[in-house]
């Protein structure tokens, strides 16, 4: 069995697209000749060459305008935004521009433009360089929004993100880039949108995991086995569509969620999927629902403070035999 780093699957997959496809191009800062700030596009500029592979300057709303002008031409752009902390300062560009171009000219215009970018938590990169904010962009009507949590899944939705034809916010995980290994098919394949993968089927509680706490959600999982609680753990793997039948289909299977994810518990992405749950699925709940989410205060710099900052599968574990408790 074949097995990739998280940062490998991705490269793999933007080299298979260039290959494939003359008008995928890439540009970013440093993602040429020093091969990207955690060496995703490593290689890329010696193999493909400078008119495909593009150093940018320091400024993230041109590169996605410049990104925005080559997808209305037909290109195939991928921008890489280095830090998502640094997406703000292009939020004209994505808000007002990739997002919104398709429908303002009637279907006329299309913005093919994947925004690769990352979240640094866990690397004391300090709370304006390790943001986690995916519920801003899931507000944005005609934006897509993918966050792969494995080498497989990285790989197979980044390849779709290419030939899709609408703009694709594309949130990977620093801290997954070279840790994790994982398998990943040498034949082709992608990841349709819109599909979540059940990474563990369990039958006493759901926990819906985003990212990086797909893998928390998973020890957490695996600990709870041994006092006899089976969990299914269920990663969404893309926020913008949104699969929320697989997680129903599961809470009528188990009557308790939990959903577990890196960004603010106050209006965030967990905010978002329990709401759909009240609404379509409450019905079906014997507990309340709990969010495992970072607690509302900017991330510290320190790493011992950085390291309580972020939850785990402690704070999942916790959080399981609350529920169970309020049987």
């Amino acid at each position: 069995m074949r097995e990739l780093s998280y940062a490998e699957a991705l490269r793999e997959a933007i080299r298979e697209e260039m290959l494939k496809d003359p008008r995928v191009i890439i540009f970013g800062e440093d993602i040429g000749k020093y091969g990207g700030a955690y060496k995703v596009t490593n290689g890329l500029l010696e193999e493909f060459g400078p008119e495909r592979v593009i150093d940018t300057p320091i400024s993230e709303a041109a590169i996605l305008g410049f990104g925005i002008g080559l997808a209305t031409m037909g290109f195939k752009p991928i921008a890489e935004i280095m830090y998502m902390d640094f997406l703000p300062i292009a939020t004209e560009q994505i808000l007002n521009h990739a997002a919104k171009m398709h429908f303002m000219s009637g279907g006329q215009l299309k913005v093919p433009l994947i925004i690769r970018t990352q979240y640094s938590l866990g690397r004391a990169h300090g709370s304006q360089h390790s943001q986690f904010f995916p519920s801003w962009f899931m507000n944005i009507p005609g934006l897509l929004v993918a966050l792969p949590s494995t080498p497989y899944d990285a790989k197979g939705l980044l390849k779709t993100a290419i030939r899709l034809e609408d703009p694709v916010l594309f949130i990977e995980c620093c801290l997954l880039y070279h840790r994790l290994k994982g398998f990943v098919p040498e034949e082709e394949y992608t990841i349709p949108f819109g599909k979540a993968d059940i990474k563990r089927e369990g039958k006493d509680l759901t926990i819906v995991a985003i990212s990086r706490m797909v893998h928390e959600a998973l020890i957490a999982a695996e600990k709870l086995s041994e006092e006899g609680i089976s969990i299914e753990v269920i990663d969404p793997r893309t926020l913008n569509p949104f699969d929320k039948e697989t997680i129903i289909n599961s809470i009528k299977k188990t009557g308790r969620l939990i959903i577990a994810s890196d960004d603010h518990k106050r209006a965030g992405v967990s905010s978002e999927i329990a709401a759909i749950i009240a609404e379509e699925a409450i019905d079906y709940l014997d507990a309340p629902i709990i969010r495992v989410c970072s607690p509302d205060i900017p991330i510290p710099f320190s790493p011992q403070l950085e390291k309580k900052f972020m939850r785990s599968s402690e704070d999942i574990i916790f959080a399981t035999k609350r529920i169970l408790s309020e049987i």
